[in-house]
């Protein structure tokens, strides 16, 4: 590919060099034979009668002893002296490549520029342009990834206020009224309680920013009984789904396992749940399936909530994405659980897709099933 990239180029150069070398030729025969020739004596020594004001017999010693004798150094020195300088000026000519892909180099850094190269340098003007595009795209990435997150750390600094206040309102409540009936005090307790829960859970959020940015995930995998795991994690889940009156309800084998990090895939799994049970109707079952298939074992979750467009079924992997436009600070999260899931499931060799439809959604994870020891699910 390359060979045949740079023909046009390699071309060029060989009929320069070619001319260069013909006329070079043409030059010094038009010098001897038709200028030089039965003439260049003569001329020579009138120059050294007029220059060092000699006579005839004196400048015709001189001549035959410095320039006749050593005829064939002196044309072999004109010679090459015209063949270098013809090969310089065709040299120059080629600097404008170079000079083309160094404003090529420099368009890089440039919004809207467009590099344009001679056609000789086709190829390089499209692997340029294609730099140029992919710099752009992920700076446009970084742009929106630091923009999202600066309105998440924004938004959760102003939510982080008001459980705050209110645990320090209740706090001093309960510390100026020393004579509140016990009912009401217990009810303000119970209030500051709920709050401060409200305020750790934000903070953690924190936490889960800065170590998704600063921490480097690593795997250590090992065989998973993966239906004990689902099983353990909508027991955990439990109280987060009964707050809306949801249920988990799993359809597996019992000896069902998976090659992997336990923990890794166990944030997976819980990260997931916990986006399903925030969006789920109330009152509604959350469905997990898990099978092996084909040398993998795929984990299906299915909830029923408002249809997610299409446009932003891709979108929802993404850091700091919040599918909550109105940003409901009860179920909206950090915009990192599925794209922590995703790298994860990434670098296990997986895959994590989404599909909605009719109010419902759909969420499906594909892990490879394979150990150096050669096991596969059970």
């Amino acid at each position: 590919m390359m060979r045949s990239s740079y023909s046009q180029l390699r071309l060029k150069i060989m009929c320069r060099l070619v001319e260069t070398a013909v006329v070079a030729v043409a030059a010094i025969y038009y010098i001897y034979e038709i200028i030089w020739f039965r003439r260049g004596g003569d001329w020579t020594i009138a120059i050294l009668q007029s220059v060092c004001r000699i006579d005839y017999d004196a400048a015709y010693s001189i001549y035959q002893h410095v320039f006749r004798n050593h005829a064939k150094l002196i044309w072999m020195a004109a010679t090459s002296f015209i063949f270098f300088w013809l090969l310089r000026v065709m040299l120059n000519g080629f600097t404008k490549y170079f000079a083309a892909v160094n404003q090529g180099v420099e368009a890089l850094l440039e919004e809207e520029a467009q590099i344009r190269l001679p056609s000789e340098l086709y190829a390089t003007e499209q692997k340029l342009n294609a730099v140029k595009r992919t710099l752009k795209q992920r700076t446009l990435e970084a742009r929106l990834a630091e923009q999202r997150k600066n309105e998440l750390v924004m938004y959760l600094a102003h939510d982080i206020r008001t459980p705050l206040t209110s645990v320090i309102g209740y706090l001093n409540l309960l510390e100026e009224e020393a004579e509140l009936p016990e009912r009401q005090r217990a009810g303000y307790v119970h209030i500051s309680l709920e709050k401060a829960y409200r305020l750790e859970k934000m903070i953690n959020e924190f936490f889960e920013i800065t170590r998704y940015n600063l921490q480097q995930i690593t795997l250590r995998k090992e065989r998973i009984d993966l239906y004990y795991m689902l099983v353990q994690l909508i027991d955990e889940m439990s109280p987060l789904l009964s707050e809306r009156n949801n249920r988990a309800e799993l359809c597996a084998e019992e000896n069902l396992t998976v090659y992997g990090d336990a923990d890794k895939l166990a944030r997976v799994f819980q990260n997931v749940l916990r986006n399903a049970a925030a969006y789920s109707f109330p009152g509604t079952e959350i469905g997990i399936t898990a099978k092996e298939n084909g040398g993998a074992v795929e984990i299906v979750f299915r909830n029923e909530g408002y249809t997610i467009p299409q446009e932003k079924l891709q979108d929802i992997f993404e850091k700091f994405y919040r599918l909550d436009e109105g940003r409901n600070s009860c179920t909206g999260g950090s915009g990192l659980g599925l794209a922590i899931a995703k790298e994860i499931v990434t670098l296990h060799g997986g895959s994590i897709t989404a599909e909605s439809a009719d109010n419902r959604v759909e969420f499906q994870i594909r892990i490879p099933d394979e150990d150096p020891g050669g096991g596969m699910a059970g």
